[in-house]
């Protein structure tokens, strides 16, 4: 998990004076003012691309802020691109900069130089300008209720929550064979407790790329292991290659009716290319209208399942639907068709 090393505060005003810089790794420093804030609904909590942030403080103290404001999905919303950076918003809408010199900087080392001190503070004074210009314009649009939609996901306490005996649906891999899957589950459930026991990240116990070869070799021994071309070498004795190997057990010993499935794959769909030509046309034309990111009303995957007859993806839900998916279902029901009138498409009754 990662490590809360510095808290930058700031509310409205125009001026350093309204911001503060907070050292969390002081010996004693009680976070108790920072929670309740946090939990306080009078209180609009402003962030940007907040997940990592989000997951500090929900890993700490179990505690998601709210209500909650994230700048970089209000910034999409408002047609700043697929995933607007905090720089390109302070120079656009700040019309100011920020000093990159001090970005990949290690900030549990202290003390803080002032150029890191500026920097830090830098980031939440020109929040609050984003933040007001971003909340006008959402105003202006109606589109506060899509931004509600996106931020779902932030504020879902799952979204922080790794459950091991789920951690094997997030290893990609090309087989759906039962058995196969069932050694992926086991190795994946081992990595991930060992992961969050020891506070590591779980590549570092081994990659997936070597999780998937351990699946196909099946090794029955430390000996075995030595054989890996993928695992690291501090994972081939100990611990470590005693877990891997009990996981490879278990995995062989699931019985048929208890291994894991695959859902169907959108690999196999059979996709008419013409519709999924003409459903791309449809999203952009969509993404001009409405001045955002084509990719954010409806990605590649989606449209390719759409052509193939798949129903259950985010295209067809929410804000997107009444933007694009209700019109993409009528034109794969043949309801309507395309046309082009000067430099627009345009739907037309069929």
């Amino acid at each position: 998990y990662s490590k809360l090393c510095l808290i930058q505060l700031a509310y409205a005003g125009d001026g350093n004076d309204d911001a503060v810089l907070v050292d969390p790794l002081v010996d004693g420093l009680d976070l108790t003012p920072l929670y309740d804030l946090f939990e306080d609904a009078g209180v609009v909590k402003v962030f940007h691309a907040a997940r990592q942030d989000l997951e500090i403080f929900f890993v700490d103290r179990g505690i998601i802020p709210a209500p909650l404001f994230d700048t970089q999905v209000a910034a999409m919303v408002c047609g700043f691109g697929e995933q607007a950076g905090y720089e390109a918003l302070v120079r656009k809408i700040a019309k100011g900069s920020v000093d990159k010199s001090s970005r990949f900087t290690d900030w549990s080392r202290r003390p803080l130089t002032d150029a890191q001190k500026s920097y830090a503070l830098a980031d939440v004074t020109h929040l609050r300008v984003i933040y007001e210009y971003l909340s006008a314009e959402l105003d202006k649009s109606g589109r506060k209720k899509w931004v509600a939609e996106e931020m779902a996901v932030l504020n879902d306490p799952a979204t922080y929550q790794v459950d091991p005996d789920n951690a094997w649906k997030r290893v990609k891999t090309r087989t759906s064979s039962g058995r196969f899957l069932a050694i992926v589950r086991e190795l994946a459930r081992f990595r991930e407790d060992l992961a969050q026991t020891r506070n590591i990240p779980r590549n570092r116990v081994f990659k997936d790329d070597a999780l998937v070869e351990i699946a196909s070799t099946k090794p029955q021994s430390e000996k075995d292991l030595g054989r890996s071309r993928l695992l690291l070498r501090e994972a081939r004795k100990g611990d470590i290659a005693e877990g891997i190997l009990a996981a490879v057990k278990a995995g062989l010993e699931v019985k048929p009716e208890d291994m894991p499935r695959v859902e169907n794959s959108r690999e196999k769909l059979q996709v008419n290319p013409a519709l999924a030509d003409m459903l791309r046309v449809l999203a952009k034309s969509k993404a001009d209208t409405e001045g955002v990111a084509q990719k954010l009303i409806a990605t590649s995957a989606d449209l390719d399942a759409i052509a193939g007859g798949i129903r259950d993806v985010q295209a067809l839900r929410g804000w997107r639907k009444e933007v694009f998916g209700a019109d993409a279902l009528r034109l794969c029901n043949g309801e309507i068709g395309l046309a082009v009138k000067g430099e627009k498409v345009i739907t037309f009754a069929l």
